[in-house]
């Protein structure tokens, strides 16, 4: 496969896209993001590395940390964490309070913010310093010891971040969080800040393309609970457009507001596309069609 010659190809159709949709500016510190970049990367289940434009410019990895958050706290403590958080798509915005109180404060999947909340409380249980471990092992399968969190991010996402701290109260009165609230909140505001490039998640995701081997070889995750990620990515990983990604790009997807997505092609390798222009449920504009015309091109997808 030349994926030099498919990045330029999904590049120049996803062009007349980029600059389309908005940025997530209820983050203060991501108003300013300039619309226009785009950048697109692809690492291999052998090491190699490819891209094109804006693909080795940091950015917001936003709510793409909650796929490796699962991974590590899947590692870390096997797989009780689906007895406090579903499988199941929401349906709902990503941080809808609606459906917690229904379901007696277990949220619907990890990857809206009430799961990914409890996903890090187990996570800071798990290890102590749920943000730190993360960070970790980001630059440990990137290759990139220069990853780093954002502090501006951060403490903008703490001070606009009551809708995240009204999730967190609510499922703490149900008895399904183990820490204290604020530190919950502080290790997710945390991990949401960290800032990396298409290269940098393509390659920290190919373990998920290697079905649960990290880049040194060693195992992460077993085969089965490689699968288990994978799926949730799938159905669950773009908010409440997983069914339209998934019509659309076939793939384990999870996208960030920042304007990033990460996907996976099992056996293969993994992408990861930055367009910050947003549509109106947070994903991607010009990244979910960049992604669409990926798999067409190769006629690569998990169907």
């Amino acid at each position: 496969m030349d994926y030099q010659a498919v990045l330029e190809e999904v590049a120049a159709f996803a062009k007349p896209l980029v600059g389309r949709g908005q940025v997530a500016d209820y983050i203060p510190a991501l108003a300013g993001v300039d619309i226009n970049r785009f950048g697109m990367a692809v690492a291999d289940v052998d090491g190699g590395v490819y891209g094109i434009g804006d693909w080795e410019r940091p950015f917001s990895v936003q709510s793409i940390s909650k796929a490796f958050s699962l991974a590590l706290v899947l590692a870390e403590g096997g797989g009780k964490i689906w007895e406090r958080v579903g499988t199941e798509p929401s349906g709902n915005p990503f941080n809808s309070l609606v459906q917690l109180e229904y379901e007696n404060g277990i949220p619907r999947n990890p990857f809206i913010n009430a799961g990914a909340l409890v996903v890090t409380d187990r996570l800071q249980t798990l290890t102590g310093d749920a943000s730190t471990t993360m960070l970790e092992f980001l630059r440990a399968e990137s290759g990139n010891p220069d990853v780093s969190f954002d502090p501006a991010v951060a403490a903008s996402e703490t001070e606009h971040g009551d809708r995240n701290a009204a999730l967190a109260h609510f499922m703490a009165s149900y008895g399904n969080l183990d820490n204290p609230v604020p530190t919950v909140l502080e290790h997710y505001f945390w991990q949401c800040s960290i800032e990396m490039s298409c290269r940098d998640l393509a390659r920290a995701g190919t373990f998920l393309a290697r079905h649960g081997l990290r880049a040194d070889g060693s195992r992460l995750l077993p085969r089965r609970e490689a699968k288990q990620v994978n799926a949730v990515m799938l159905t669950c990983g773009t908010y409440d457009a997983a069914g339209d990604f998934a019509y659309r790009v076939g793939l384990p997807g999870k996208s960030g507001v920042g304007g990033g997505i990460v996907a996976v092609i099992p056996g293969r390798c993994a992408l990861c596309v930055w367009s910050p222009g947003l549509d109106t449920r947070g994903n991607s504009v010009a990244g979910v069609a960049a992604l669409d015309h990926f798999t067409t091109l190769t006629g690569w997808s998990v169907f």
